[in-house]
């Protein structure tokens, strides 16, 4: 029986990564390490097969160090360029890069082989094969897969939850993130028109096909422009440096100051949207004991997050003095294609996966497409407004989260980080993985909506 094409295309391209990352480095100890010794054995290899037996002069090994400084000069380059197209092979899922890269080492190898045996170089031809063998196999198979793949029939207009839906006129924030580029897309092609705010206007036109207006600032856009619905999704993530001082204001400055910029220009805009969705986290609870459930009524807590996530929601806050009708999603961890899910689930995948802590910290998550979903009723339904919890019904604990992955990609779970070391490099962004809080989403409850990916089980068989 194959492997499922959905847990080996990642493992793949992960070693194609990592091969890719191998040539550089060795190009470097080509270019950089010629005098050091390193080469040393290298060099005789190839002194013997011109030289033979003969003393070789000081000004032919100095050539050869030369030649292989040269080289490896190249083979950065080339790694490079590698790098670069598995990295596009893997977000665009085109069989044709993986066909380009096929078609390089197959102009390469067998000139290199075939060079390499009139020089009786043996140990290249044994390079070169292995070469081959590690690089072609996983080439051609995601070649196969991509170009079986590359042309899926057409996904019923049910599936797009925007579809059916009045002609919307959108302003996004955040829309080339993980949220917000599914959310663009879904809308462009329901046929509603969307203006994204984006640092890099260029970057986000060419994500979209230059399907979406793209501004880099809100001066760029006139007071006498309307739209329809506003969604303000921006944000850095907040996984990534310690927060310091420094990164936190750069937190607060993505969120806080990217929704005073919007507050400002609602202000000044002759015709008012009549919708404002507005993005949020579960860290507005701050650290919270696992035993205590977390609907809309409770209170802020404490830490950064809490801050963060309630000086958020109180920027935006007064485009409801405005009459504008406002949903705020507190999003718990988003599972979808790419996103959280995928470092969370690389260690599975390498055989080192296993419980982050004591392991009993609570999970509350939920899939990107039921994000999509409330998103889209928001712009149907008038009956919601105010804040929503944006998680699944099912918590778990983080050790429940590892022996689900474990079970579903079929990888041993034995692994175990410890809490202390992490916690004193990373401080108090080390809460975001050992710490959790148990939220759930009462208001979507009793709004009626039925979570198409209600339990954990479903979401990762659904995205592995």
């Amino acid at each position: 029986m194959p492997a499922p094409s959905t847990s080996l295309r990642p493992a793949l391209v992960l070693w194609l990564y990592a091969a890719a990352i191998v040539h550089i480095l060795a190009g470097l100890t080509l270019t950089w390490a010629g005098h050091s010794g390193l080469l040393d054995g290298y060099l005789q290899v190839l002194e013997l097969a011109f030289w033979g037996a003969d003393p070789v002069p000081a000004a032919g090994h100095e050539q050869q160090v030369w030649w292989l400084a040269l080289f490896g000069a190249t083979l950065q380059s080339y790694s490079l360029y590698m790098l670069a197209l598995v990295h596009i092979g893997n977000r665009s899922k085109a069989p044709m890069v993986w066909g380009w890269l096929i078609a390089g080492i197959l102009l390469w190898a067998p000139q290199d082989m075939w060079l390499s045996a009139q020089q009786q170089v043996w140990s290249h031809l044994w390079l070169d094969g292995f070469a081959l063998l590690v690089l072609l196999p996983p080439l051609i198979w995601l070649y196969r897969h991509d170009r079986k793949k590359s042309r899926p029939e057409k996904a019923p207009n049910e599936s797009n939850p925007f579809t059916g839906s009045a002609y919307k006129r959108v302003l996004i924030t955040g829309g080339t993130g993980f949220i917000g580029e599914a959310v663009v897309n879904q809308l462009l092609d329901a046929g509603h028109t969307v203006s994204v705010l984006a640092r890099d206007p260029l970057k986000a036109a060419n994500l979209f096909d230059g399907r979406v207006r793209c501004v880099r600032s809100l001066s760029e856009i006139s007071h006498d422009e309307s739209f329809d619905v506003v969604i303000n999704l921006a944000g850095a993530p907040v996984a990534g440096p310690r927060w310091s001082p420094k990164r936190q204001a750069q937190l607060l400055a993505s969120r806080v100051g990217t929704t005073e910029a919007l507050m400002t220009w609602l202000q000044n805009t002759k015709q008012k949207p009549t919708l404002w969705i507005q993005a949020s986290a579960i860290g507005f609870y701050g650290v919270r004991d696992a035993s205590e459930s977390l609907d809309e009524r409770a209170s802020k807590g404490d830490g950064f997050m809490a801050e963060l996530c309630a000086r958020w929601e109180a920027a935006a806050q007064p485009a409801t003095e405005f009459g504008v009708r406002q949903v705020v999603l507190r999003l718990g961890v988003v599972f979808g294609p790419g996103g959280a899910l995928t470092p969370l689930l690389l260690p599975f995948r390498l055989g080192f996966g296993g419980r982050m802590g004591d392991g009993r910290q609570i999970m509350s998550w939920v899939h990107r497409d039921d994000v999509l979903q409330v998103i889209a009723r928001a712009f149907n339904d008038d009956s919601l407004r105010g804040t929503y919890n944006m998680v699944a019904p099912e918590t778990v604990t983080q050790a429940a989260f590892a022996a689900h992955a474990g079970k579903v990609l079929k990888r041993p779970v034995w692994f175990h980080i410890p809490a202390a070391p992490v916690r004193a490099l990373a401080g108090e962004m080390a809460q975001l993985f050992f710490d959790g809080q148990r939220v759930v989403p009462q208001r979507l409850t009793e709004a009626g909506y039925t979570f198409r990916y209600p339990t954990l089980d479903a979401a990762l068989r659904d995205l592995t």
